[in-house]
């Protein structure tokens, strides 16, 4: 299965304002790894074919653009954390994280705890078409991240073996 990426709340790549974006991609036995994997195939088609970076570290290195704009993507997180307590937009430290979608919220929005990534992109599919209209923000997968510069991933299976991560989180503001 091919990573997805879609701009959920408009605004898209290189665009100012805030944009959502999800990705099911191969897990390769940690999170780390698996978003290390996604972060080179996503710099390839974002800036593959351009000479604006020669790779992701001169891409972070760009603090003007990455501090202002970004890239609306994941390449905006550059590291997994392990908690899945809230990020604080006062804690500079957690700007730029991917963390885990807490057990009982998987449950909640899955039903398992073994959820399969055609699932995922099924909720991923119904938050998108209901964005703005539903006032209870405990009832879509996608409102699990309520901040910008940050994502939450979910470890995905088939067979009942972990195969894939989904990836939510927005960048913007």
């Amino acid at each position: 299965m091919a990573p997805i990426s879609r701009d959920v709340t408009g605004g898209g790549s290189g665009a100012m304002g805030a944009s959502g974006w999800e990705y099911v991609t191969p897990y390769e036995g940690t999170v780390e790894k698996s978003l290390e994997a996604l972060h080179a195939q996503v710099f390839q088609e974002l800036y593959g074919d351009d000479d604006t970076y020669q790779d992701l570290e001169e891409l972070w290195d760009d603090e003007e653009f990455m501090g202002e704009e970004g890239t609306h993507s994941i390449l905006d997180i550059d590291r997994v954390v392990h908690t899945t307590a809230a990020p604080s937009p006062n804690d500079i430290r957690d700007y730029g994280t991917l963390r885990p979608l807490a057990h009982e919220r998987v449950l909640h929005h899955f039903g398992t705890d073994r959820p399969t990534p055609g699932r995922f992109e099924e909720l991923v599919a119904q938050g998108r078409a209901t964005i703005g209209r539903s006032p209870d923000r405990t009832e879509r997968l996608l409102d699990e991240c309520r901040m910008r510069w940050t994502g939450v991933y979910v470890l995905l299976y088939t067979d009942d073996q972990p195969t894939h991560l989904g990836i939510f989180g927005f960048s913007g503001d």
